[in-house]
């Protein structure tokens, strides 16, 4: 494709054809020279609006676009509803290419019962790989929004899934060659489908009827950063014990391989959240087949720890993800 925005044709063939209509709340969606989209909520209803853009991957691109998105929202107690979309693209990005994205992007939303509300595609000499940047809109009812600031003291501090599950998924694609030459094709390929539980909307509905005050979905920076977040965003202090936090097989194999540390690795699909029902909220959980455990407490004063035996490891801001290092 030539540089600039793209076609009209294009567009049509290989965005517009791709897009289906779902959601009462969209009014006005994508379409041919229609610069804004326009949604309808009831009165009883507020937005809640996130934005994420992908940059660290040219794998599964559009289904770590969508999800961030989503998982954002989720974590913040609203219901996902659309999502607009920036496309950027490489010189001679090839339009078949870009049509498979796009296909991705829907079907993931087919599954999320979201929509692509609308956005922009345009071919650029300014990156080298293609690069989406999602805004995502979705619904809560009035004072039920849900904040990563709301992490009360004696809490249980409960963690889904497992810790560095995107990263790795990521990593097994990059580096798939060379992780053969160590590891069964068997083992490869499991690492790479961790994409599959990316999604955390499932676990965050289910918290909500666990009383659940503050929720993370763990991003760049992996758990130490997300725990960091939402205790400093709460005010409030943490303890929480290493041999606790979930981790499987495939992020620890990865991630020795490369020299990371699993725990600073982004990990989208792994939600942080806070409760006084901590056992409840893992039981219902776990019957609904999601893994997930207590991995410590919120605390009063300003200290955020990770305890293994005898060592107290303080927790600070997040800095680069590990991720940037297998580059």
């Amino acid at each position: 494709m030539e540089i600039g925005k793209i076609s009209e044709s294009i567009l049509k063939r290989s965005i517009l054809k791709q897009i289906r209509h779902r959601r009462d709340e969209i009014i006005v969606g994508p379409n041919v020279g229609a610069n804004c989209s326009i949604i309808s909520l009831k009165e009883d209803e507020d937005f809640v609006i996130t934005a994420d853009p992908i940059t660290g991957s040219v794998f599964d691109i559009g289904t770590l676009a969508l999800h961030a998105a989503a998982n954002d929202l989720a974590a913040s107690g609203a219901e996902p509803v659309g999502i607009m979309l920036t496309i950027l693209l490489p010189e001679k990005f090839p339009e078949g290419s870009l049509r498979e994205i796009m296909k991705e992007i829907e079907q993931g939303c087919i599954l999320l019962n979201m929509e692509i509300m609308g956005g922009h595609t345009e071919v650029t000499r300014a990156v080298n790989q293609p690069i989406i940047s999602v805004t995502g809109i979705g619904k809560v009812k009035k004072g039920k929004v849900i904040k990563t600031s709301g992490a009360k003291i004696g809490q249980d501090v409960v963690v889904s899934k497992w810790v560095g599950l995107e990263g790795t998924s990521i990593i097994a694609n990059i580096k798939e060659d060379e992780l053969l030459t160590k590891y069964t094709p068997t083992f490869v390929e499991e690492a790479k489908n961790l994409i599959q539980y990316i999604s955390v909307i499932e676990e965050s509905k289910i918290a909500l009827n666990y009383e659940v005050t503050s929720m993370h979905d763990v991003t760049e920076g992996g758990i130490y950063a997300a725990l960091w977040e939402v205790a400093a965003a709460s005010n409030v202090g943490m303890e929480v014990e290493l041999n606790k936090l979930p981790i499987r097989l495939e992020t620890v194999e990865i991630c020795e391989h490369f020299d990371l540390n699993p725990y600073k690795l982004i990990s989208s699909g792994c939600l942080v959240m806070t409760t006084n029902k901590g056992w409840e909220l893992v039981k219902e959980l776990e019957s609904k087949g999601i893994k997930a455990t207590i991995v410590g407490k919120i605390t009063k004063g300003k200290e955020r720890v990770v305890l293994s035996e005898d060592e107290r490891k303080y927790l600070e801001p997040a800095k680069s993800d590990e991720l940037y290092k297998i580059y």
